[in-house]
């Protein structure tokens, strides 16, 4: 099914060289910030106390309560909804050189805060995560990441010749840099939800990847573009597959945006690391992949093999 159906195939190659320096300046600004600044590690990472607060008479104002735990003066404190506005979620960060104090004292004194403006505010759950968890919990999100990576490297390299695999890794992990790089920029908050949101992102740039690169695949093989060159064959695959980007993507995009603006703090992360994600694997698989094909100097030659003529015997 095509919407929007494109006559003129798209000259996307004559840009690229233009289109690989903007990713190349792009990736490198998101490695010197993450390097200069670093992320901005949540509660889960970092250690700290997790509180479940109840609001039995209405709802509980979010803007009220983050204004009343700074007297705590314990830095970035983290209030959210959970579900409805009587159930929030508290989450206060480790204060340096204020170790001793536990969970438990330090949930009375939020409580005991909590309750000069709402008395019927009860705690339900409260949770201490130590540093030690905090380090676990980074050490196997890292190697999250990188067994998906290994597992999509080892998956391009049996489905595609070298150059398309390499040139597939090489966009996927630009679109992780470029993603954490904002995070590092902007300071926000990276949590469990935006590290599941980037491992998302890398097997829906993945799937791109492959749609476009199967179909210059297919355009090599064909009758009709053997009088082609290399970079209007991939200019023929990619605007064959834009009316497919359009409506995939733009429909995804747009509930992750919905999700971004009505999903609340608790999904706040999550979306916004698919918002960025979905934007860089549609424009990394266009953009970058492809134009690195050419780099590495894709022939027709390097997907065709030329018959082997039999020498005939001699009597």
């Amino acid at each position: 099914m095509e919407f929007f159906r494109i006559h003129r195939d798209i000259p996307f190659m004559s840009y690229g060289k233009l289109t690989t320096a903007i990713s190349l300046l792009t990736f490198i600004f998101a490695v010197f910030f993450l390097v200069h600044k670093g992320l901005n590690f949540s509660v889960e990472f970092t250690g700290g106390t997790v509180m479940q607060v109840e609001y039995k008479d209405g709802g509980a104002d979010l803007n009220q309560i983050r204004t009343r735990l700074q007297a705590l003066d314990m830095g970035e404190v983290q209030v959210q909804a959970l579900g409805t506005t009587r159930d929030v979620m508290i989450r206060l960060p480790n204060k340096a050189g204020e170790q001793d104090e536990t969970a438990a004292q330090l949930s009375n004194r939020v409580m005991s805060l909590l309750q000069q403006d709402a008395p019927s505010a009860s705690m339900t759950k409260v949770e201490f995560i130590g540093p030690q968890v905090g380090e676990e919990l980074v050490t196997h999100g890292l190697a999250a990441l990188a067994m998906v990576c290994i597992g999509i490297v080892i998956y391009l390299s049996v489905r595609f010749e070298w150059r398309f695999a390499v040139s597939a890794i090489i966009a996927n992990m630009h679109d992780v840099v470029i993603i954490l790089g904002c995070f590092a920029f902007f300071q926000w908050e990276f949590s469990l939800t935006v590290l599941a949101g980037i491992l998302a992102v890398l097997g829906y740039s993945v799937n791109e990847s492959v749609v476009v690169f199967d179909r210059i695949r297919e355009n090599f093989r064909k009758p009709s573009m053997r009088g082609k060159t290399v970079p209007q064959v991939i200019d023929n695959a990619i605007t064959a597959t834009m009316s497919r980007t359009i409506i995939t993507h733009g429909s995804t995009e747009a509930m992750v945006i919905s999700m971004l603006l009505f999903g609340g703090d608790a999904l706040h992360g999550f979306a916004m690391a698919l918002t960025i994600g979905i934007v860089f694997g549609v424009y990394s698989s266009v953009l970058v992949a492809s134009p690195l094909l050419l780099m590495f100097r894709l022939t027709r030659e390097s997907l065709i093999k030329p018959p082997k003529h039999k020498e005939e015997a001699v009597v």
